[in-house]
């Protein structure tokens, strides 16, 4: 399959690029970029140089818009710098990418490829909605010809992960992610109510990683440092000290369907008060027989574990 991610680098979406240059039998177009974990151009510049890191340059990257779908500037949660780090990538530093990302529009190039590739392209969207916001209105018939559109995001039985109601891609632009839930675009919903499941104390998260630094490679040695950080501060409750893989679930769901359980539903994200950014039924379609988003409510994580490490570890030899 061809792939495009979009992502806000962020240290679970280094992750997922790893993951996804370790699948062989796939091929990762592109990267674009929009803002949660950090802005659009702090997104950018991580992504490039992660994809140095793994030397995968030849991969080009674009950027999408610093502001949210309603229009107001973007301004990251203090939540995501204390769970990411300043530079978004757990104050691990790297080297400065030898190539900058391309002039043309994140938007413009998805549906670019969607013209050109169809059903054999899948999007997985691991930052806030709002370049797939964008996507599906500017480009409402590419959009349809997509074969999957993965996110990771959402809370339906679950706490979210900013509030007890929303989930940080969510929070981030709430009018963007109810305007893609609302769609009729058929969507993945990859949320916190499977991916919370490969929860893991951070020293067993880092023993599990462990193979990646076996090699000596700088690249599975910055990722575990990423993770460690990661997992210091992702709970934010004094003793504990665990992370999970949120991002990469959502790719792997993407790239293997059979991985997850999922029901189907219409959804709709709530933008006003108290409970902006919870994910929720649409209660205006709950009598429909056919609903537009899958939501993922199951995984077995310690196949998905062993997949990840695996494949992970791939893309580190590849250097």
């Amino acid at each position: 399959m061809k792939l495009i991610l979009d992502v806000d680098t962020g240290i679970d979406d280094a992750l997922a690029i790893a993951y996804a240059l370790g699948r062989e039998e796939d091929e990762l177009l592109a990267v674009t970029c929009c803002f949660g974990n950090v802005e659009v151009e702090k997104a950018v510049g991580n992504t490039l140089r992660i994809l140095r890191l793994f030397g995968a340059e030849e991969i080009p990257v674009y950027g999408g818009e610093n502001t949210l779908f309603a229009g107001e500037e973007f301004i990251p949660d203090p939540i995501c710098e204390r769970v990411h780090g300043r530079n978004g990538i757990g104050e691990v530093q790297l080297d400065e990418a030898l190539r900058r990302s391309e002039p043309e529009d994140a938007v413009a190039y998805m549906a670019r490829m969607a013209a050109q590739y169809g059903e054999d392209l899948l999007i997985v969207a691991t930052a806030a909605m709002t370049n797939l916001a964008r996507f599906i209105k500017a480009y409402p018939d590419e959009a349809a010809k997509v074969g999957n559109i993965t996110v990771m995001g959402g809370a339906l039985t679950v706490p979210g992960n900013i509030t007890r109601f929303a989930e940080a891609n969510i929070a981030a632009d709430p009018e963007a992610a109810k305007f893609v839930l609302e769609s009729g675009i058929p969507i993945t919903m990859v949320g916190l109510d499977v991916t919370l499941k490969t929860m893991m104390d951070a020293e067993a998260m880092v023993q599990l990683l462990s193979p990646w630094a076996e090699d000596g490679g700088e690249a599975g040695e910055k990722l575990i440092s990423m993770v460690r950080y990661y997992c210091l501060n992702e709970a934010g409750e004094e003793g504990e000290r665990m992370g999970a893989i949120h991002d990469p679930l959502a790719v792997a769901a993407a790239l293997q369907p059979g991985l997850v359980q999922s029901f189907d539903s219409s959804l709709t994200v709530e933008t006003d008060g108290v409970s902006r950014g919870r994910t929720i039924g649409d209660i205006r379609k709950i009598k429909q027989r056919e609903h537009s988003v899958k939501v993922c409510i199951d995984v077995d994580v310690d196949y998905f574990m062993e997949d990840f490490v695996r494949t992970v570890q791939k893309a580190i030899h590849r250097i």
